[in-house]
This record gives structure tokens, C-alpha cells and sequence, in this order.
């Protein structure tokens, strides 16, 4: 009898703590990546300059990050043809189109990459460095500029 209730009293704290560890944990307020942005980019973000100019070791790690966190939806070279961005039927802007970058300012993308945007999960506001995301930025431009040094196909 004693087992019995022995058993049923380990079973109660297992089920308790693992109803504890579902629950959704609160998001700091100050967090910068709490929810992915939507709306207009705020003027003092857009109007940001990157601080950060582009060198090998800069994009090397912007590229090795890319690669993890971007590439999936992205595209390996920036196309948005991601395997998952295929699968989840995303319209995603082909960055190696210089046009496509040149709308944004080196400011809009940060914050982009900062908090997301539409369907993008949170950013690496919470992950990353400034100089980091900066770097980033670098990259998507380094896409262009990739494609624009590539001869025209016969």
C-alpha cells in the first residue's frame, strides 16, 4: 500500500514538473527581438549609417552565421529560394538583384535584422553583437555585388 502511494506521489511531481516546464516563459520587456516587426521601420532606424566597413574577416563570420540562422529561408547566396522559405511558400526578395537591396537603407536592414520582420522569428537582436549584424549587412550587400561582377550568359 505504501508503494502504491509512494508511486503515485513521484508520478504527480514528474507530471507538475513538466507542466512547469511548458508553460511560455515571459520575454524581457527591454529584449529587442521579443516579436518579429511588422509595420513601418522607425525614421531614427532607417536613418541609421553602418558604422562597420566590410573586410574579409567581417563577412567571413557574418557568412559562417548567415549560413546557420539565414541561409535556410534566404537561400545559400541570397535568392530566397531557401529550402525551408520553398516550403513554407515564402515570397522572399532576391538579394543578389541589386534593385531588390537598393531599396532599403543599411539602417532599414539592420532593424530587420535586428527584430525580423513578417514571418521571420524574432532576429539576432538577442543573439548577436552590433558589429555582427552590421557585418550582415554587409553581406546582403555583397550579394549584389556578387551577381553584378558575374559576365552575362551567352
Amino acid at each position: 500500500m505504501r508503494r502504491t502511494g509512494l508511486f503515485f506521489s513521484v508520478v504527480l511531481l514528474i507530471v507538475a514538473g513538466i507542466s512547469f516546464a511548458q508553460q511560455p516563459k515571459e520575454k524581457p520587456k527591454d529584449s529587442q527581438a521579443a516579436e518579429p516587426a511588422s509595420g513601418p521601420i522607425p525614421a531614427e532606424e532607417a536613418a541609421k549609417k553602418n558604422p562597420v566597413k566590410p573586410t574579409a574577416e567581417g563577412l567571413s563570420e557574418a557568412r559562417k552565421l548567415y549560413g546557420y540562422h539565414c541561409a535556410m529561408c534566404h537561400g545559400k547566396d541570397g535568392d530566397g529560394r531557401g529550402d525551408l522559405g520553398v516550403d513554407m511558400k515564402l515570397e522572399l526578395r532576391d538579394w543578389r538583384d541589386a534593385n531588390s537591396i537598393s531599396k532599403y537603407t543599411d539602417g532599414e536592414l539592420f532593424y530587420i535584422i535586428t527584430n525580423g520582420r513578417g514571418k521571420m522569428v524574432g532576429g539576432e537582436g538577442d543573439r548577436t553583437k552590433a558589429e555582427v549584424r552590421w557585418n550582415l549587412v554587409n553581406l546582403v550587400h555583397s550579394f549584389a555585388k556578387k551577381s553584378a561582377e558575374e559576365p552575362a550568359k551567352p
